[in-house]
């Protein structure tokens, strides 16, 4: 397979003379950008086009925005999910979908001592944001009742603790109501284009997404809004939604990337390779260059072994596991973060979270290949 062909299941083929001929230098890009100046989106396509061979040295025009705005921290978030599966919308990508074979965990309601308790443990590890999410169309009252004694629980662990709430579609006043309970955000993300939505779900719009997000921002609360990468959009649509997003005034930029579970309609659906996630990272982090670019669901099987490149560009992770899925555990992630030279939001003086030296374990000792008969490593 092509290089560029693993970035979507329609690549843009830089040789087709209806591609656009604009080039890209991304060190003067980043000057620009540094400068007050902002990318287009014709730029912003030629980012995603950037050949395998410059891939690193776009990373690092993308980290000098990165560095910046947030220098070397990282922040830390951990999701709890409230209400697992058995949802009534049809979103392709979902595990919690409906009519979903995916062998996920199905649950109602936590109570909220369990809430606390699972949000506990992200909390204690360093996550600065704790992200509340139910599956289902939107809240009910209830719901939102529920919602809010658990962030009275949260808060008296914490009285410094974000919390950011992801229950679905909000009804007029329900907003209101989250910020009056304590919510600082609400998540929601558009997840694609407008043009390709209708590809993905077809019980309700990308206009109903909007809506939701314009909602939480006219309560006051924080809007945390992004995508799904890898869904079988062309790069026009990424390049799309990563400035809708912008127009929108996303606070934090949540980048996916697909995880095709068995059971749902999206399964097997393998398309972008490490180095495409890093393009998608660093377009991203063009468009929004001051904002919270955060790695999220699918960083451990698209990035790979190049997940600390993603820290270079981004400025946030989940600490552990998803919703339905597990995640690196999370003292991997800390080591990560510590081993690529960064620093998790909140613990900038504590010297735990410095890079260490080796622990001192000592070589393993060769019993196989040569003048063995073991088969040899390779």
């Amino acid at each position: 397979m092509a290089p560029q062909e693993t970035l979507t299941a329609a690549p843009l083929d830089p040789t087709d003379p209806a591609a656009p001929a604009t080039e890209v230098k991304p060190q003067a890009l980043a000057d620009r950008v540094l400068d007050g100046g902002a990318v287009t989106e014709e730029e912003a396509l030629a980012l995603l086009n950037v050949p395998d061979a410059e891939v690193l040295g776009l990373v690092q025009a993308a980290g000098r925005l990165r560095r910046r705005w947030f220098g070397n921290s990282v922040k830390l978030n951990y999701l709890v999910n409230l209400k697992s599966g058995l949802c009534a919308e049809d979103c392709g990508y979902c595990s919690q979908r409906l009519g979903s074979e995916a062998d996920v965990l199905t649950y109602s309601w936590l109570s909220t001592e369990e809430a606390v308790r699972a949000a506990r443990t992200g909390m204690d590890a360093g996550a600065r944001r704790v992200c509340l999410v139910a599956s289902g169309r939107g809240p009910s009252n209830r719901d939102l009742d529920r919602v809010g004694d658990i962030i009275d629980g949260l808060r008296q662990a914490d009285p410094d603790i974000e919390v950011c709430a992801c229950l679905g579609l909000l009804r007029e006043g329900q907003a209101e109501r989250l910020a009056a309970a304590g919510t600082d955000a609400y998540n929601h993300n558009l997840n694609t284009a407008a043009s390709h939505y209708d590809d993905i779900c077809s019980t309700h719009t990308y206009a109903d997404r909007a809506d939701t997000v314009a909602k939480a921002h006219r309560a006051g609360l924080s809007a945390c809004s992004g995508l799904i990468a890898g869904m079988g959009e062309t790069v026009e649509e990424l390049v799309d939604v990563a400035f809708a997003l912008r127009r929108m005034g996303s606070d934090s930029v949540p980048v996916n990337f697909l995880m095709p579970f068995d059971g749902t309609p999206l399964a097997g659906s393998h398309t972008l390779s490490p180095l495409d996630g890093l393009r998608i990272l660093a377009m991203v982090r063009f468009v929004h260059p001051d904002t919270e670019v955060r790695i999220a669901g699918g960083r451990e099987d698209t990035l790979r072994s190049l997940q600390p490149l993603g820290l270079e560009i981004a400025n946030s992770i989940f600490l552990g596991d998803y919703l339905t899925s597990e995640g690196q555990a999370g003292a991997a992630d800390l080591q990560m973060i510590a081993e690529a030279g960064f620093v998790p939001v909140g613990a900038e003086g504590d010297p735990a979270h410095r890079t260490a030296p080796a622990d001192g374990v000592a070589p393993v000792i060769r019993r196989r290949g040569a003048a063995t008969p073991a088969a040899p490593n390779a």
